[in-house]
């Protein structure tokens, strides 16, 4: 407890935490049609594969926005970034209260939710930004934690599309809007962590590096596993094992907690065992988790055991990747956390598109499990040949941060 105190004293904690919030509640909006997937489903009566691109279109769009936000809270603010974001949400909300009638307006309602999608560099640099390397790792996993916002909506979100409709739900999410909104205002302070010299090529620079794109690949399966499974997985329980559409919510959002949980963890440990040793092993279990899921079909104990394994290890992959970034840009947190952030997302859309065309075409979704196991393979042999230049440049062996 009192490295804790002592933690939280070394940097601004009411940010830290006003970002948490904030980052919290654009998750739980994201993946809001996912949450609510099994009643979509039956109100316009879709197929699996246009179910997989309903739950992809909002991971795409907030992929797509996340490196532009990034970029204008770079001359903006990071708190002025977000509450402009959170104007766009509400309009979002309001749009899907009053207008989605067909599989064309859920669509277009899938890329407003993207805007909330946007949320994740500006959110972890925010938080982070007044903290001192050695704990970067431990505040963007307590930010990044806000991923828990994903098991709330799968759990309140069928709640409350059961008794209302779930039209109703984005009316809600709207009023909800408020709370992020005046703690952003009152409690959040912008962190004096930015290069004010630094032109537009610098800002965006991560582009052109090997290591940004390393980066990216990498949370492609970590963040992009996560928010993808997450996504589906109402679908795939209510498809796959017969149980009401709450019970699949419950069931998604004992895995999306484990995840969101274990993402601190994973910052923390990576800031005393090293990012990239702690990658290696979340790599590995992610690997053997979808292998197994892939036969454990027929069993609903054994699956949600397996997802939560999994979702442990994709949570702590996160905390353990965005431990690196601060050390690698320390500058430029928020355009590279944008940048990173965005291409790994993309990796999520990918994920309710394999997995429905899976079911579609070959009656059963191992196929879509396997296929995610083999790219976390091919991913961990890339991570662990690039990590040789890494700890001979900019980070200490295991990927610790460097002393000053």
């Amino acid at each position: 407890m009192a490295t804790f105190r002592t933690f939280l004293k070394s940097g601004h904690a009411p940010t830290l935490f006003a970002s948490l919030l904030y980052f919290t509640y654009c998750c739980g909006v994201w993946v809001t049609n996912g949450a609510m997937a099994p009643f979509i489903k039956e109100s316009l009566q879709l197929s699996p594969a246009q179910v997989g691109v309903m739950l992809s279109v909002p991971i795409f769009a907030g992929a797509i926005m996340r490196f532009p936000l990034g970029i204008l809270s770079q001359y903006i603010g990071r708190k002025n970034a977000t509450l402009v974001e959170m104007g766009g949400i509400a309009i979002a909300m309001l749009f899907g209260y009053f207008f989605v009638e067909t599989f064309n307006d859920l669509l277009a309602m899938g890329v407003l939710l993207g805007i909330a999608g946007a949320s994740f560099g500006v959110a972890l640099s925010l938080g982070s930004g007044s903290f001192p390397a050695r704990y970067k790792g431990l505040a963007m996993g307590l930010v990044g934690a806000g991923n828990v916002g994903t098991s709330l909506s799968a759990l309140l979100a069928p709640l409350l599309a059961q008794a209302f409709g779930w039209k109703a739900v984005y009316g809600m999410a709207a009023m909800g809007l408020i709370l992020p909104v005046v703690v952003i205002l009152i409690f959040a302070k912008e962190p004096d962590d930015v290069d004010k010299h630094a032109n537009f090529r610098d800002h965006i620079a991560c582009l052109f590096e090997k290591d940004g794109w390393g980066f990216s690949i990498i949370y492609a399966i970590t963040f992009g596993g996560f928010i993808g499974l997450a996504t589906f997985l109402p679908s795939y329980y209510y498809d796959q094992f017969g149980v009401t559409k709450v019970q699949a919510g419950q069931l998604t959002m004992l895995a999306a907690f484990t995840g969101a949980a274990l993402r601190i963890f994973g910052g923390w440990i990576s800031d005393h065992w090293g990012g990239i040793n702690t990658l290696t092993t979340v790599l590995v279990i992610i690997t053997l988790s979808l292998v197994l899921c892939a036969f454990s079909g027929g069993s609903l104990v054994a699956t949600t055991l397996l997802l939560m394994v999994c979702f442990a290890a994709l949570g702590a992959g996160n905390g353990a990747l965005f431990q690196l970034v601060p050390l690698r840009w320390p500058l430029t947190t928020a355009v590279a956390g944008s940048m990173i952030g965005e291409i790994g997302a993309l990796g999520g859309g990918l994920v309710p598109n394999v997995m429905g065309l899976s079911k579609q075409y070959a009656g059963t979704y191992m196929w879509g499990f396997l296929l995610f196991a083999v790219l976390t393979m091919g991913v961990l042999a890339m991570m662990r040949t690039m990590q040789i230049r890494w700890t001979r440049t900019w980070a200490e062996k295991g990927g610790r941060a460097r002393s000053a």
